[in-house]
C-alpha cells in the first residue's frame, strides 16, 4: 500500500463530487429551458451518465472473464442505489416521489429485476437473454421519452437566466460526466487494489468496493441534487439507474462475454433476493404519503450496513454467517416489508376517509 493509491482515491473523491454539482446544475438548466420534467432528465439523461462507470467495468470484467465481478457490480449497485444512496438524500431532506414512479417506473423495475433473477436462475446469463435486456433498454428510454411528451406540452418552458446558452449548460452536463467516470475510475482502481491486498474475494469486491465506486456518482449526483431542492431529478437518478444497470450493463456484459455470464450461486441465494426485496420496499415506502421521510431514509442505510457487514462476515466466518443469514431472509426483510405494508394500508384508509368526508 503506498501513497500512489490513496492520492488516486482522493483525486477521484474531488472528481466526483465537483462533476456531480456540474451535471446536475447543467441538466436542471435543459430542463427548465425546454420544458422537460426533471424526473425525466433524473431517470434518462442523469441516471444513464452516472451509470456509465457500471458498465465499463462490466464490459472490461466480461472480456476479461471474470463474471462475479460484472454481475456482482450490477447487484451490488442496484442495492446500494436503494438502500445507501436514497436512505442518505433522505437523512438530508425528505424526499418528495413523483407518483409517475409509483404508478410506472417502480413496476417497471421490480419487473426486469424478476427477469434477470429469471434468466440467471440457471447459473448463466446467456448471450439472446443479454440482447433481450439490452432491448428492452432501449424500448424503456423511448417509452420514457414519448410517455411524459403530453405532460411537456402542457407546461411552457421555464425562464432560465439569460446569460446561460444552451451550449453552455451542455457543456456543464458533459464536463461533469467526464469528472464523473474520470474519479469513478481513480476510485475504483485504488480501492480494487485496497481489496486484493487484503486477500478478498472476486464476487466480494464486486458486490462491495466496486459497486461502492461505480455508485460513487449517483451518491454525489442525487445529494447534490437533493441539496439543490431538485427531489425530482434525486429519486429518478436512483430508480433510472437502476434499470440502466439491468438492462444495459447486464445486457451489454452478457452480449460482450464469448459464452454469455456465469452467475455464482451466492448471488442467486442471498443478493439477487436481497437486491429484489428493496426494490419491492419502495412501492409502500414511496406511496406513503409520496415521500420518503428521515426515518425511512434512515431504515433504508441501517439495512445497508447490515447487508455489508453479512458480505463482511460471509468473507471470515461461515458459522456466525449463516445464522445472519437466516435471520435476514426469515425475519429481519419480511418483517420490514409487513410493516411497511401496514403502513401503505393505513394510508390509503385515511386517504379514503378524507375523501368522504369531503
Amino acid at each position: 500500500m503506498d501513497l500512489y493509491i490513496i492520492g488516486q482515491a482522493l483525486l477521484g473523491f474531488v472528481l466526483l463530487v465537483l462533476g456531480a454539482e456540474l451535471m446536475v446544475k447543467g441538466a436542471a438548466e435543459l430542463a427548465a429551458r425546454f420544458g422537460i420534467p426533471p424526473i425525466i432528465i433524473g431517470l434518462t439523461v442523469v441516471a444513464f451518465g452516472t451509470s456509465a462507470p457500471e458498465l465499463a467495468v462490466a464490459v472490461q470484467s466480461a472480456l476479461a472473464g471474470q463474471p462475479d465481478i460484472a454481475l456482482g457490480n450490477v447487484v451490488g449497485s442496484n442495492i446500494l442505489n436503494i438502500l445507501l444512496v436514497l436512505g442518505l438524500a433522505a437523512m438530508i431532506t425528505p424526499l418528495i416521489v413523483d407518483s409517475r414512479l409509483i404508478r410506472k417506473e417502480i413496476p417497471i423495475l421490480l419487473a426486469v429485476s424478476l427477469l434477470l433473477f429469471g434468466f440467471a436462475f440457471n447459473g448463466t446469463i446467456s448471450t439472446i437473454e443479454g440482447s433481450v435486456l439490452f432491448a428492452g433498454s432501449i424500448v424503456y428510454t423511448v417509452y420514457a421519452i414519448f410517455s411524459t411528451k403530453q405532460e411537456s406540452a402542457t407546461n411552457g418552458p421555464e425562464d432560465v437566466p439569460a446569460e446561460r446558452h444552451v451550449a453552455l449548460s451542455c457543456l456543464l452536463v458533459f464536463a461533469g460526466l467526464a469528472m464523473l467516470v474520470l474519479g469513478a475510475d481513480f476510485l475504483v482502481k485504488s480501492a480494487v487494489a485496497i481489496a486484493q491486498w487484503l486477500g478478498v474475494s472476486e464476487l466480494l469486491i464486486g458486490l462491495t468496493v466496486i459497486s461502492i465506486g461505480t455508485s460513487l456518482p449517483e451518491i454525489a449526483t442525487t445529494v447534490a441534487a437533493a441539496m439543490r431542492g431538485l427531489r425530482d431529478m434525486a429519486v429518478g437518478n436512483v430508480v433510472g439507474s437502476c434499470l440502466f444497470n439491468i438492462l444495459v450493463v447486464t445486457g451489454a456484459a452478457a452480449i460482450i462475454a464469448p459464452s454469455g455470464l456465469d452467475v455464482d450461486m451466492a448471488l442467486i441465494h442471498f443478493d439477487m433476493p436481497v437486491m429484489l426485496a428493496t426494490t419491492v420496499a419502495c412501492l409502500p415506502i414511496f406511496a406513503t404519503g409520496h415521500l420518503i421521510a428521515r426515518w425511512e431514509g434512515l431504515l433504508f442505510f441501517s439495512f445497508y450496513i447490515a447487508y455489508t457487514t453479512y458480505l463482511i462476515m460471509a468473507s471470515h466466518s461461515q458459522e456466525s454467517v449463516e445464522l445472519m443469514h437466516f435471520a435476514m431472509l426469515s425475519f429481519v426483510i419480511p418483517l420490514t416489508f409487513i410493516t411497511l405494508c401496514l403502513l401503505w394500508l393505513r394510508e390509503i384508509r385515511s386517504k379514503r376517509k378524507a375523501t368522504n368526508n369531503d
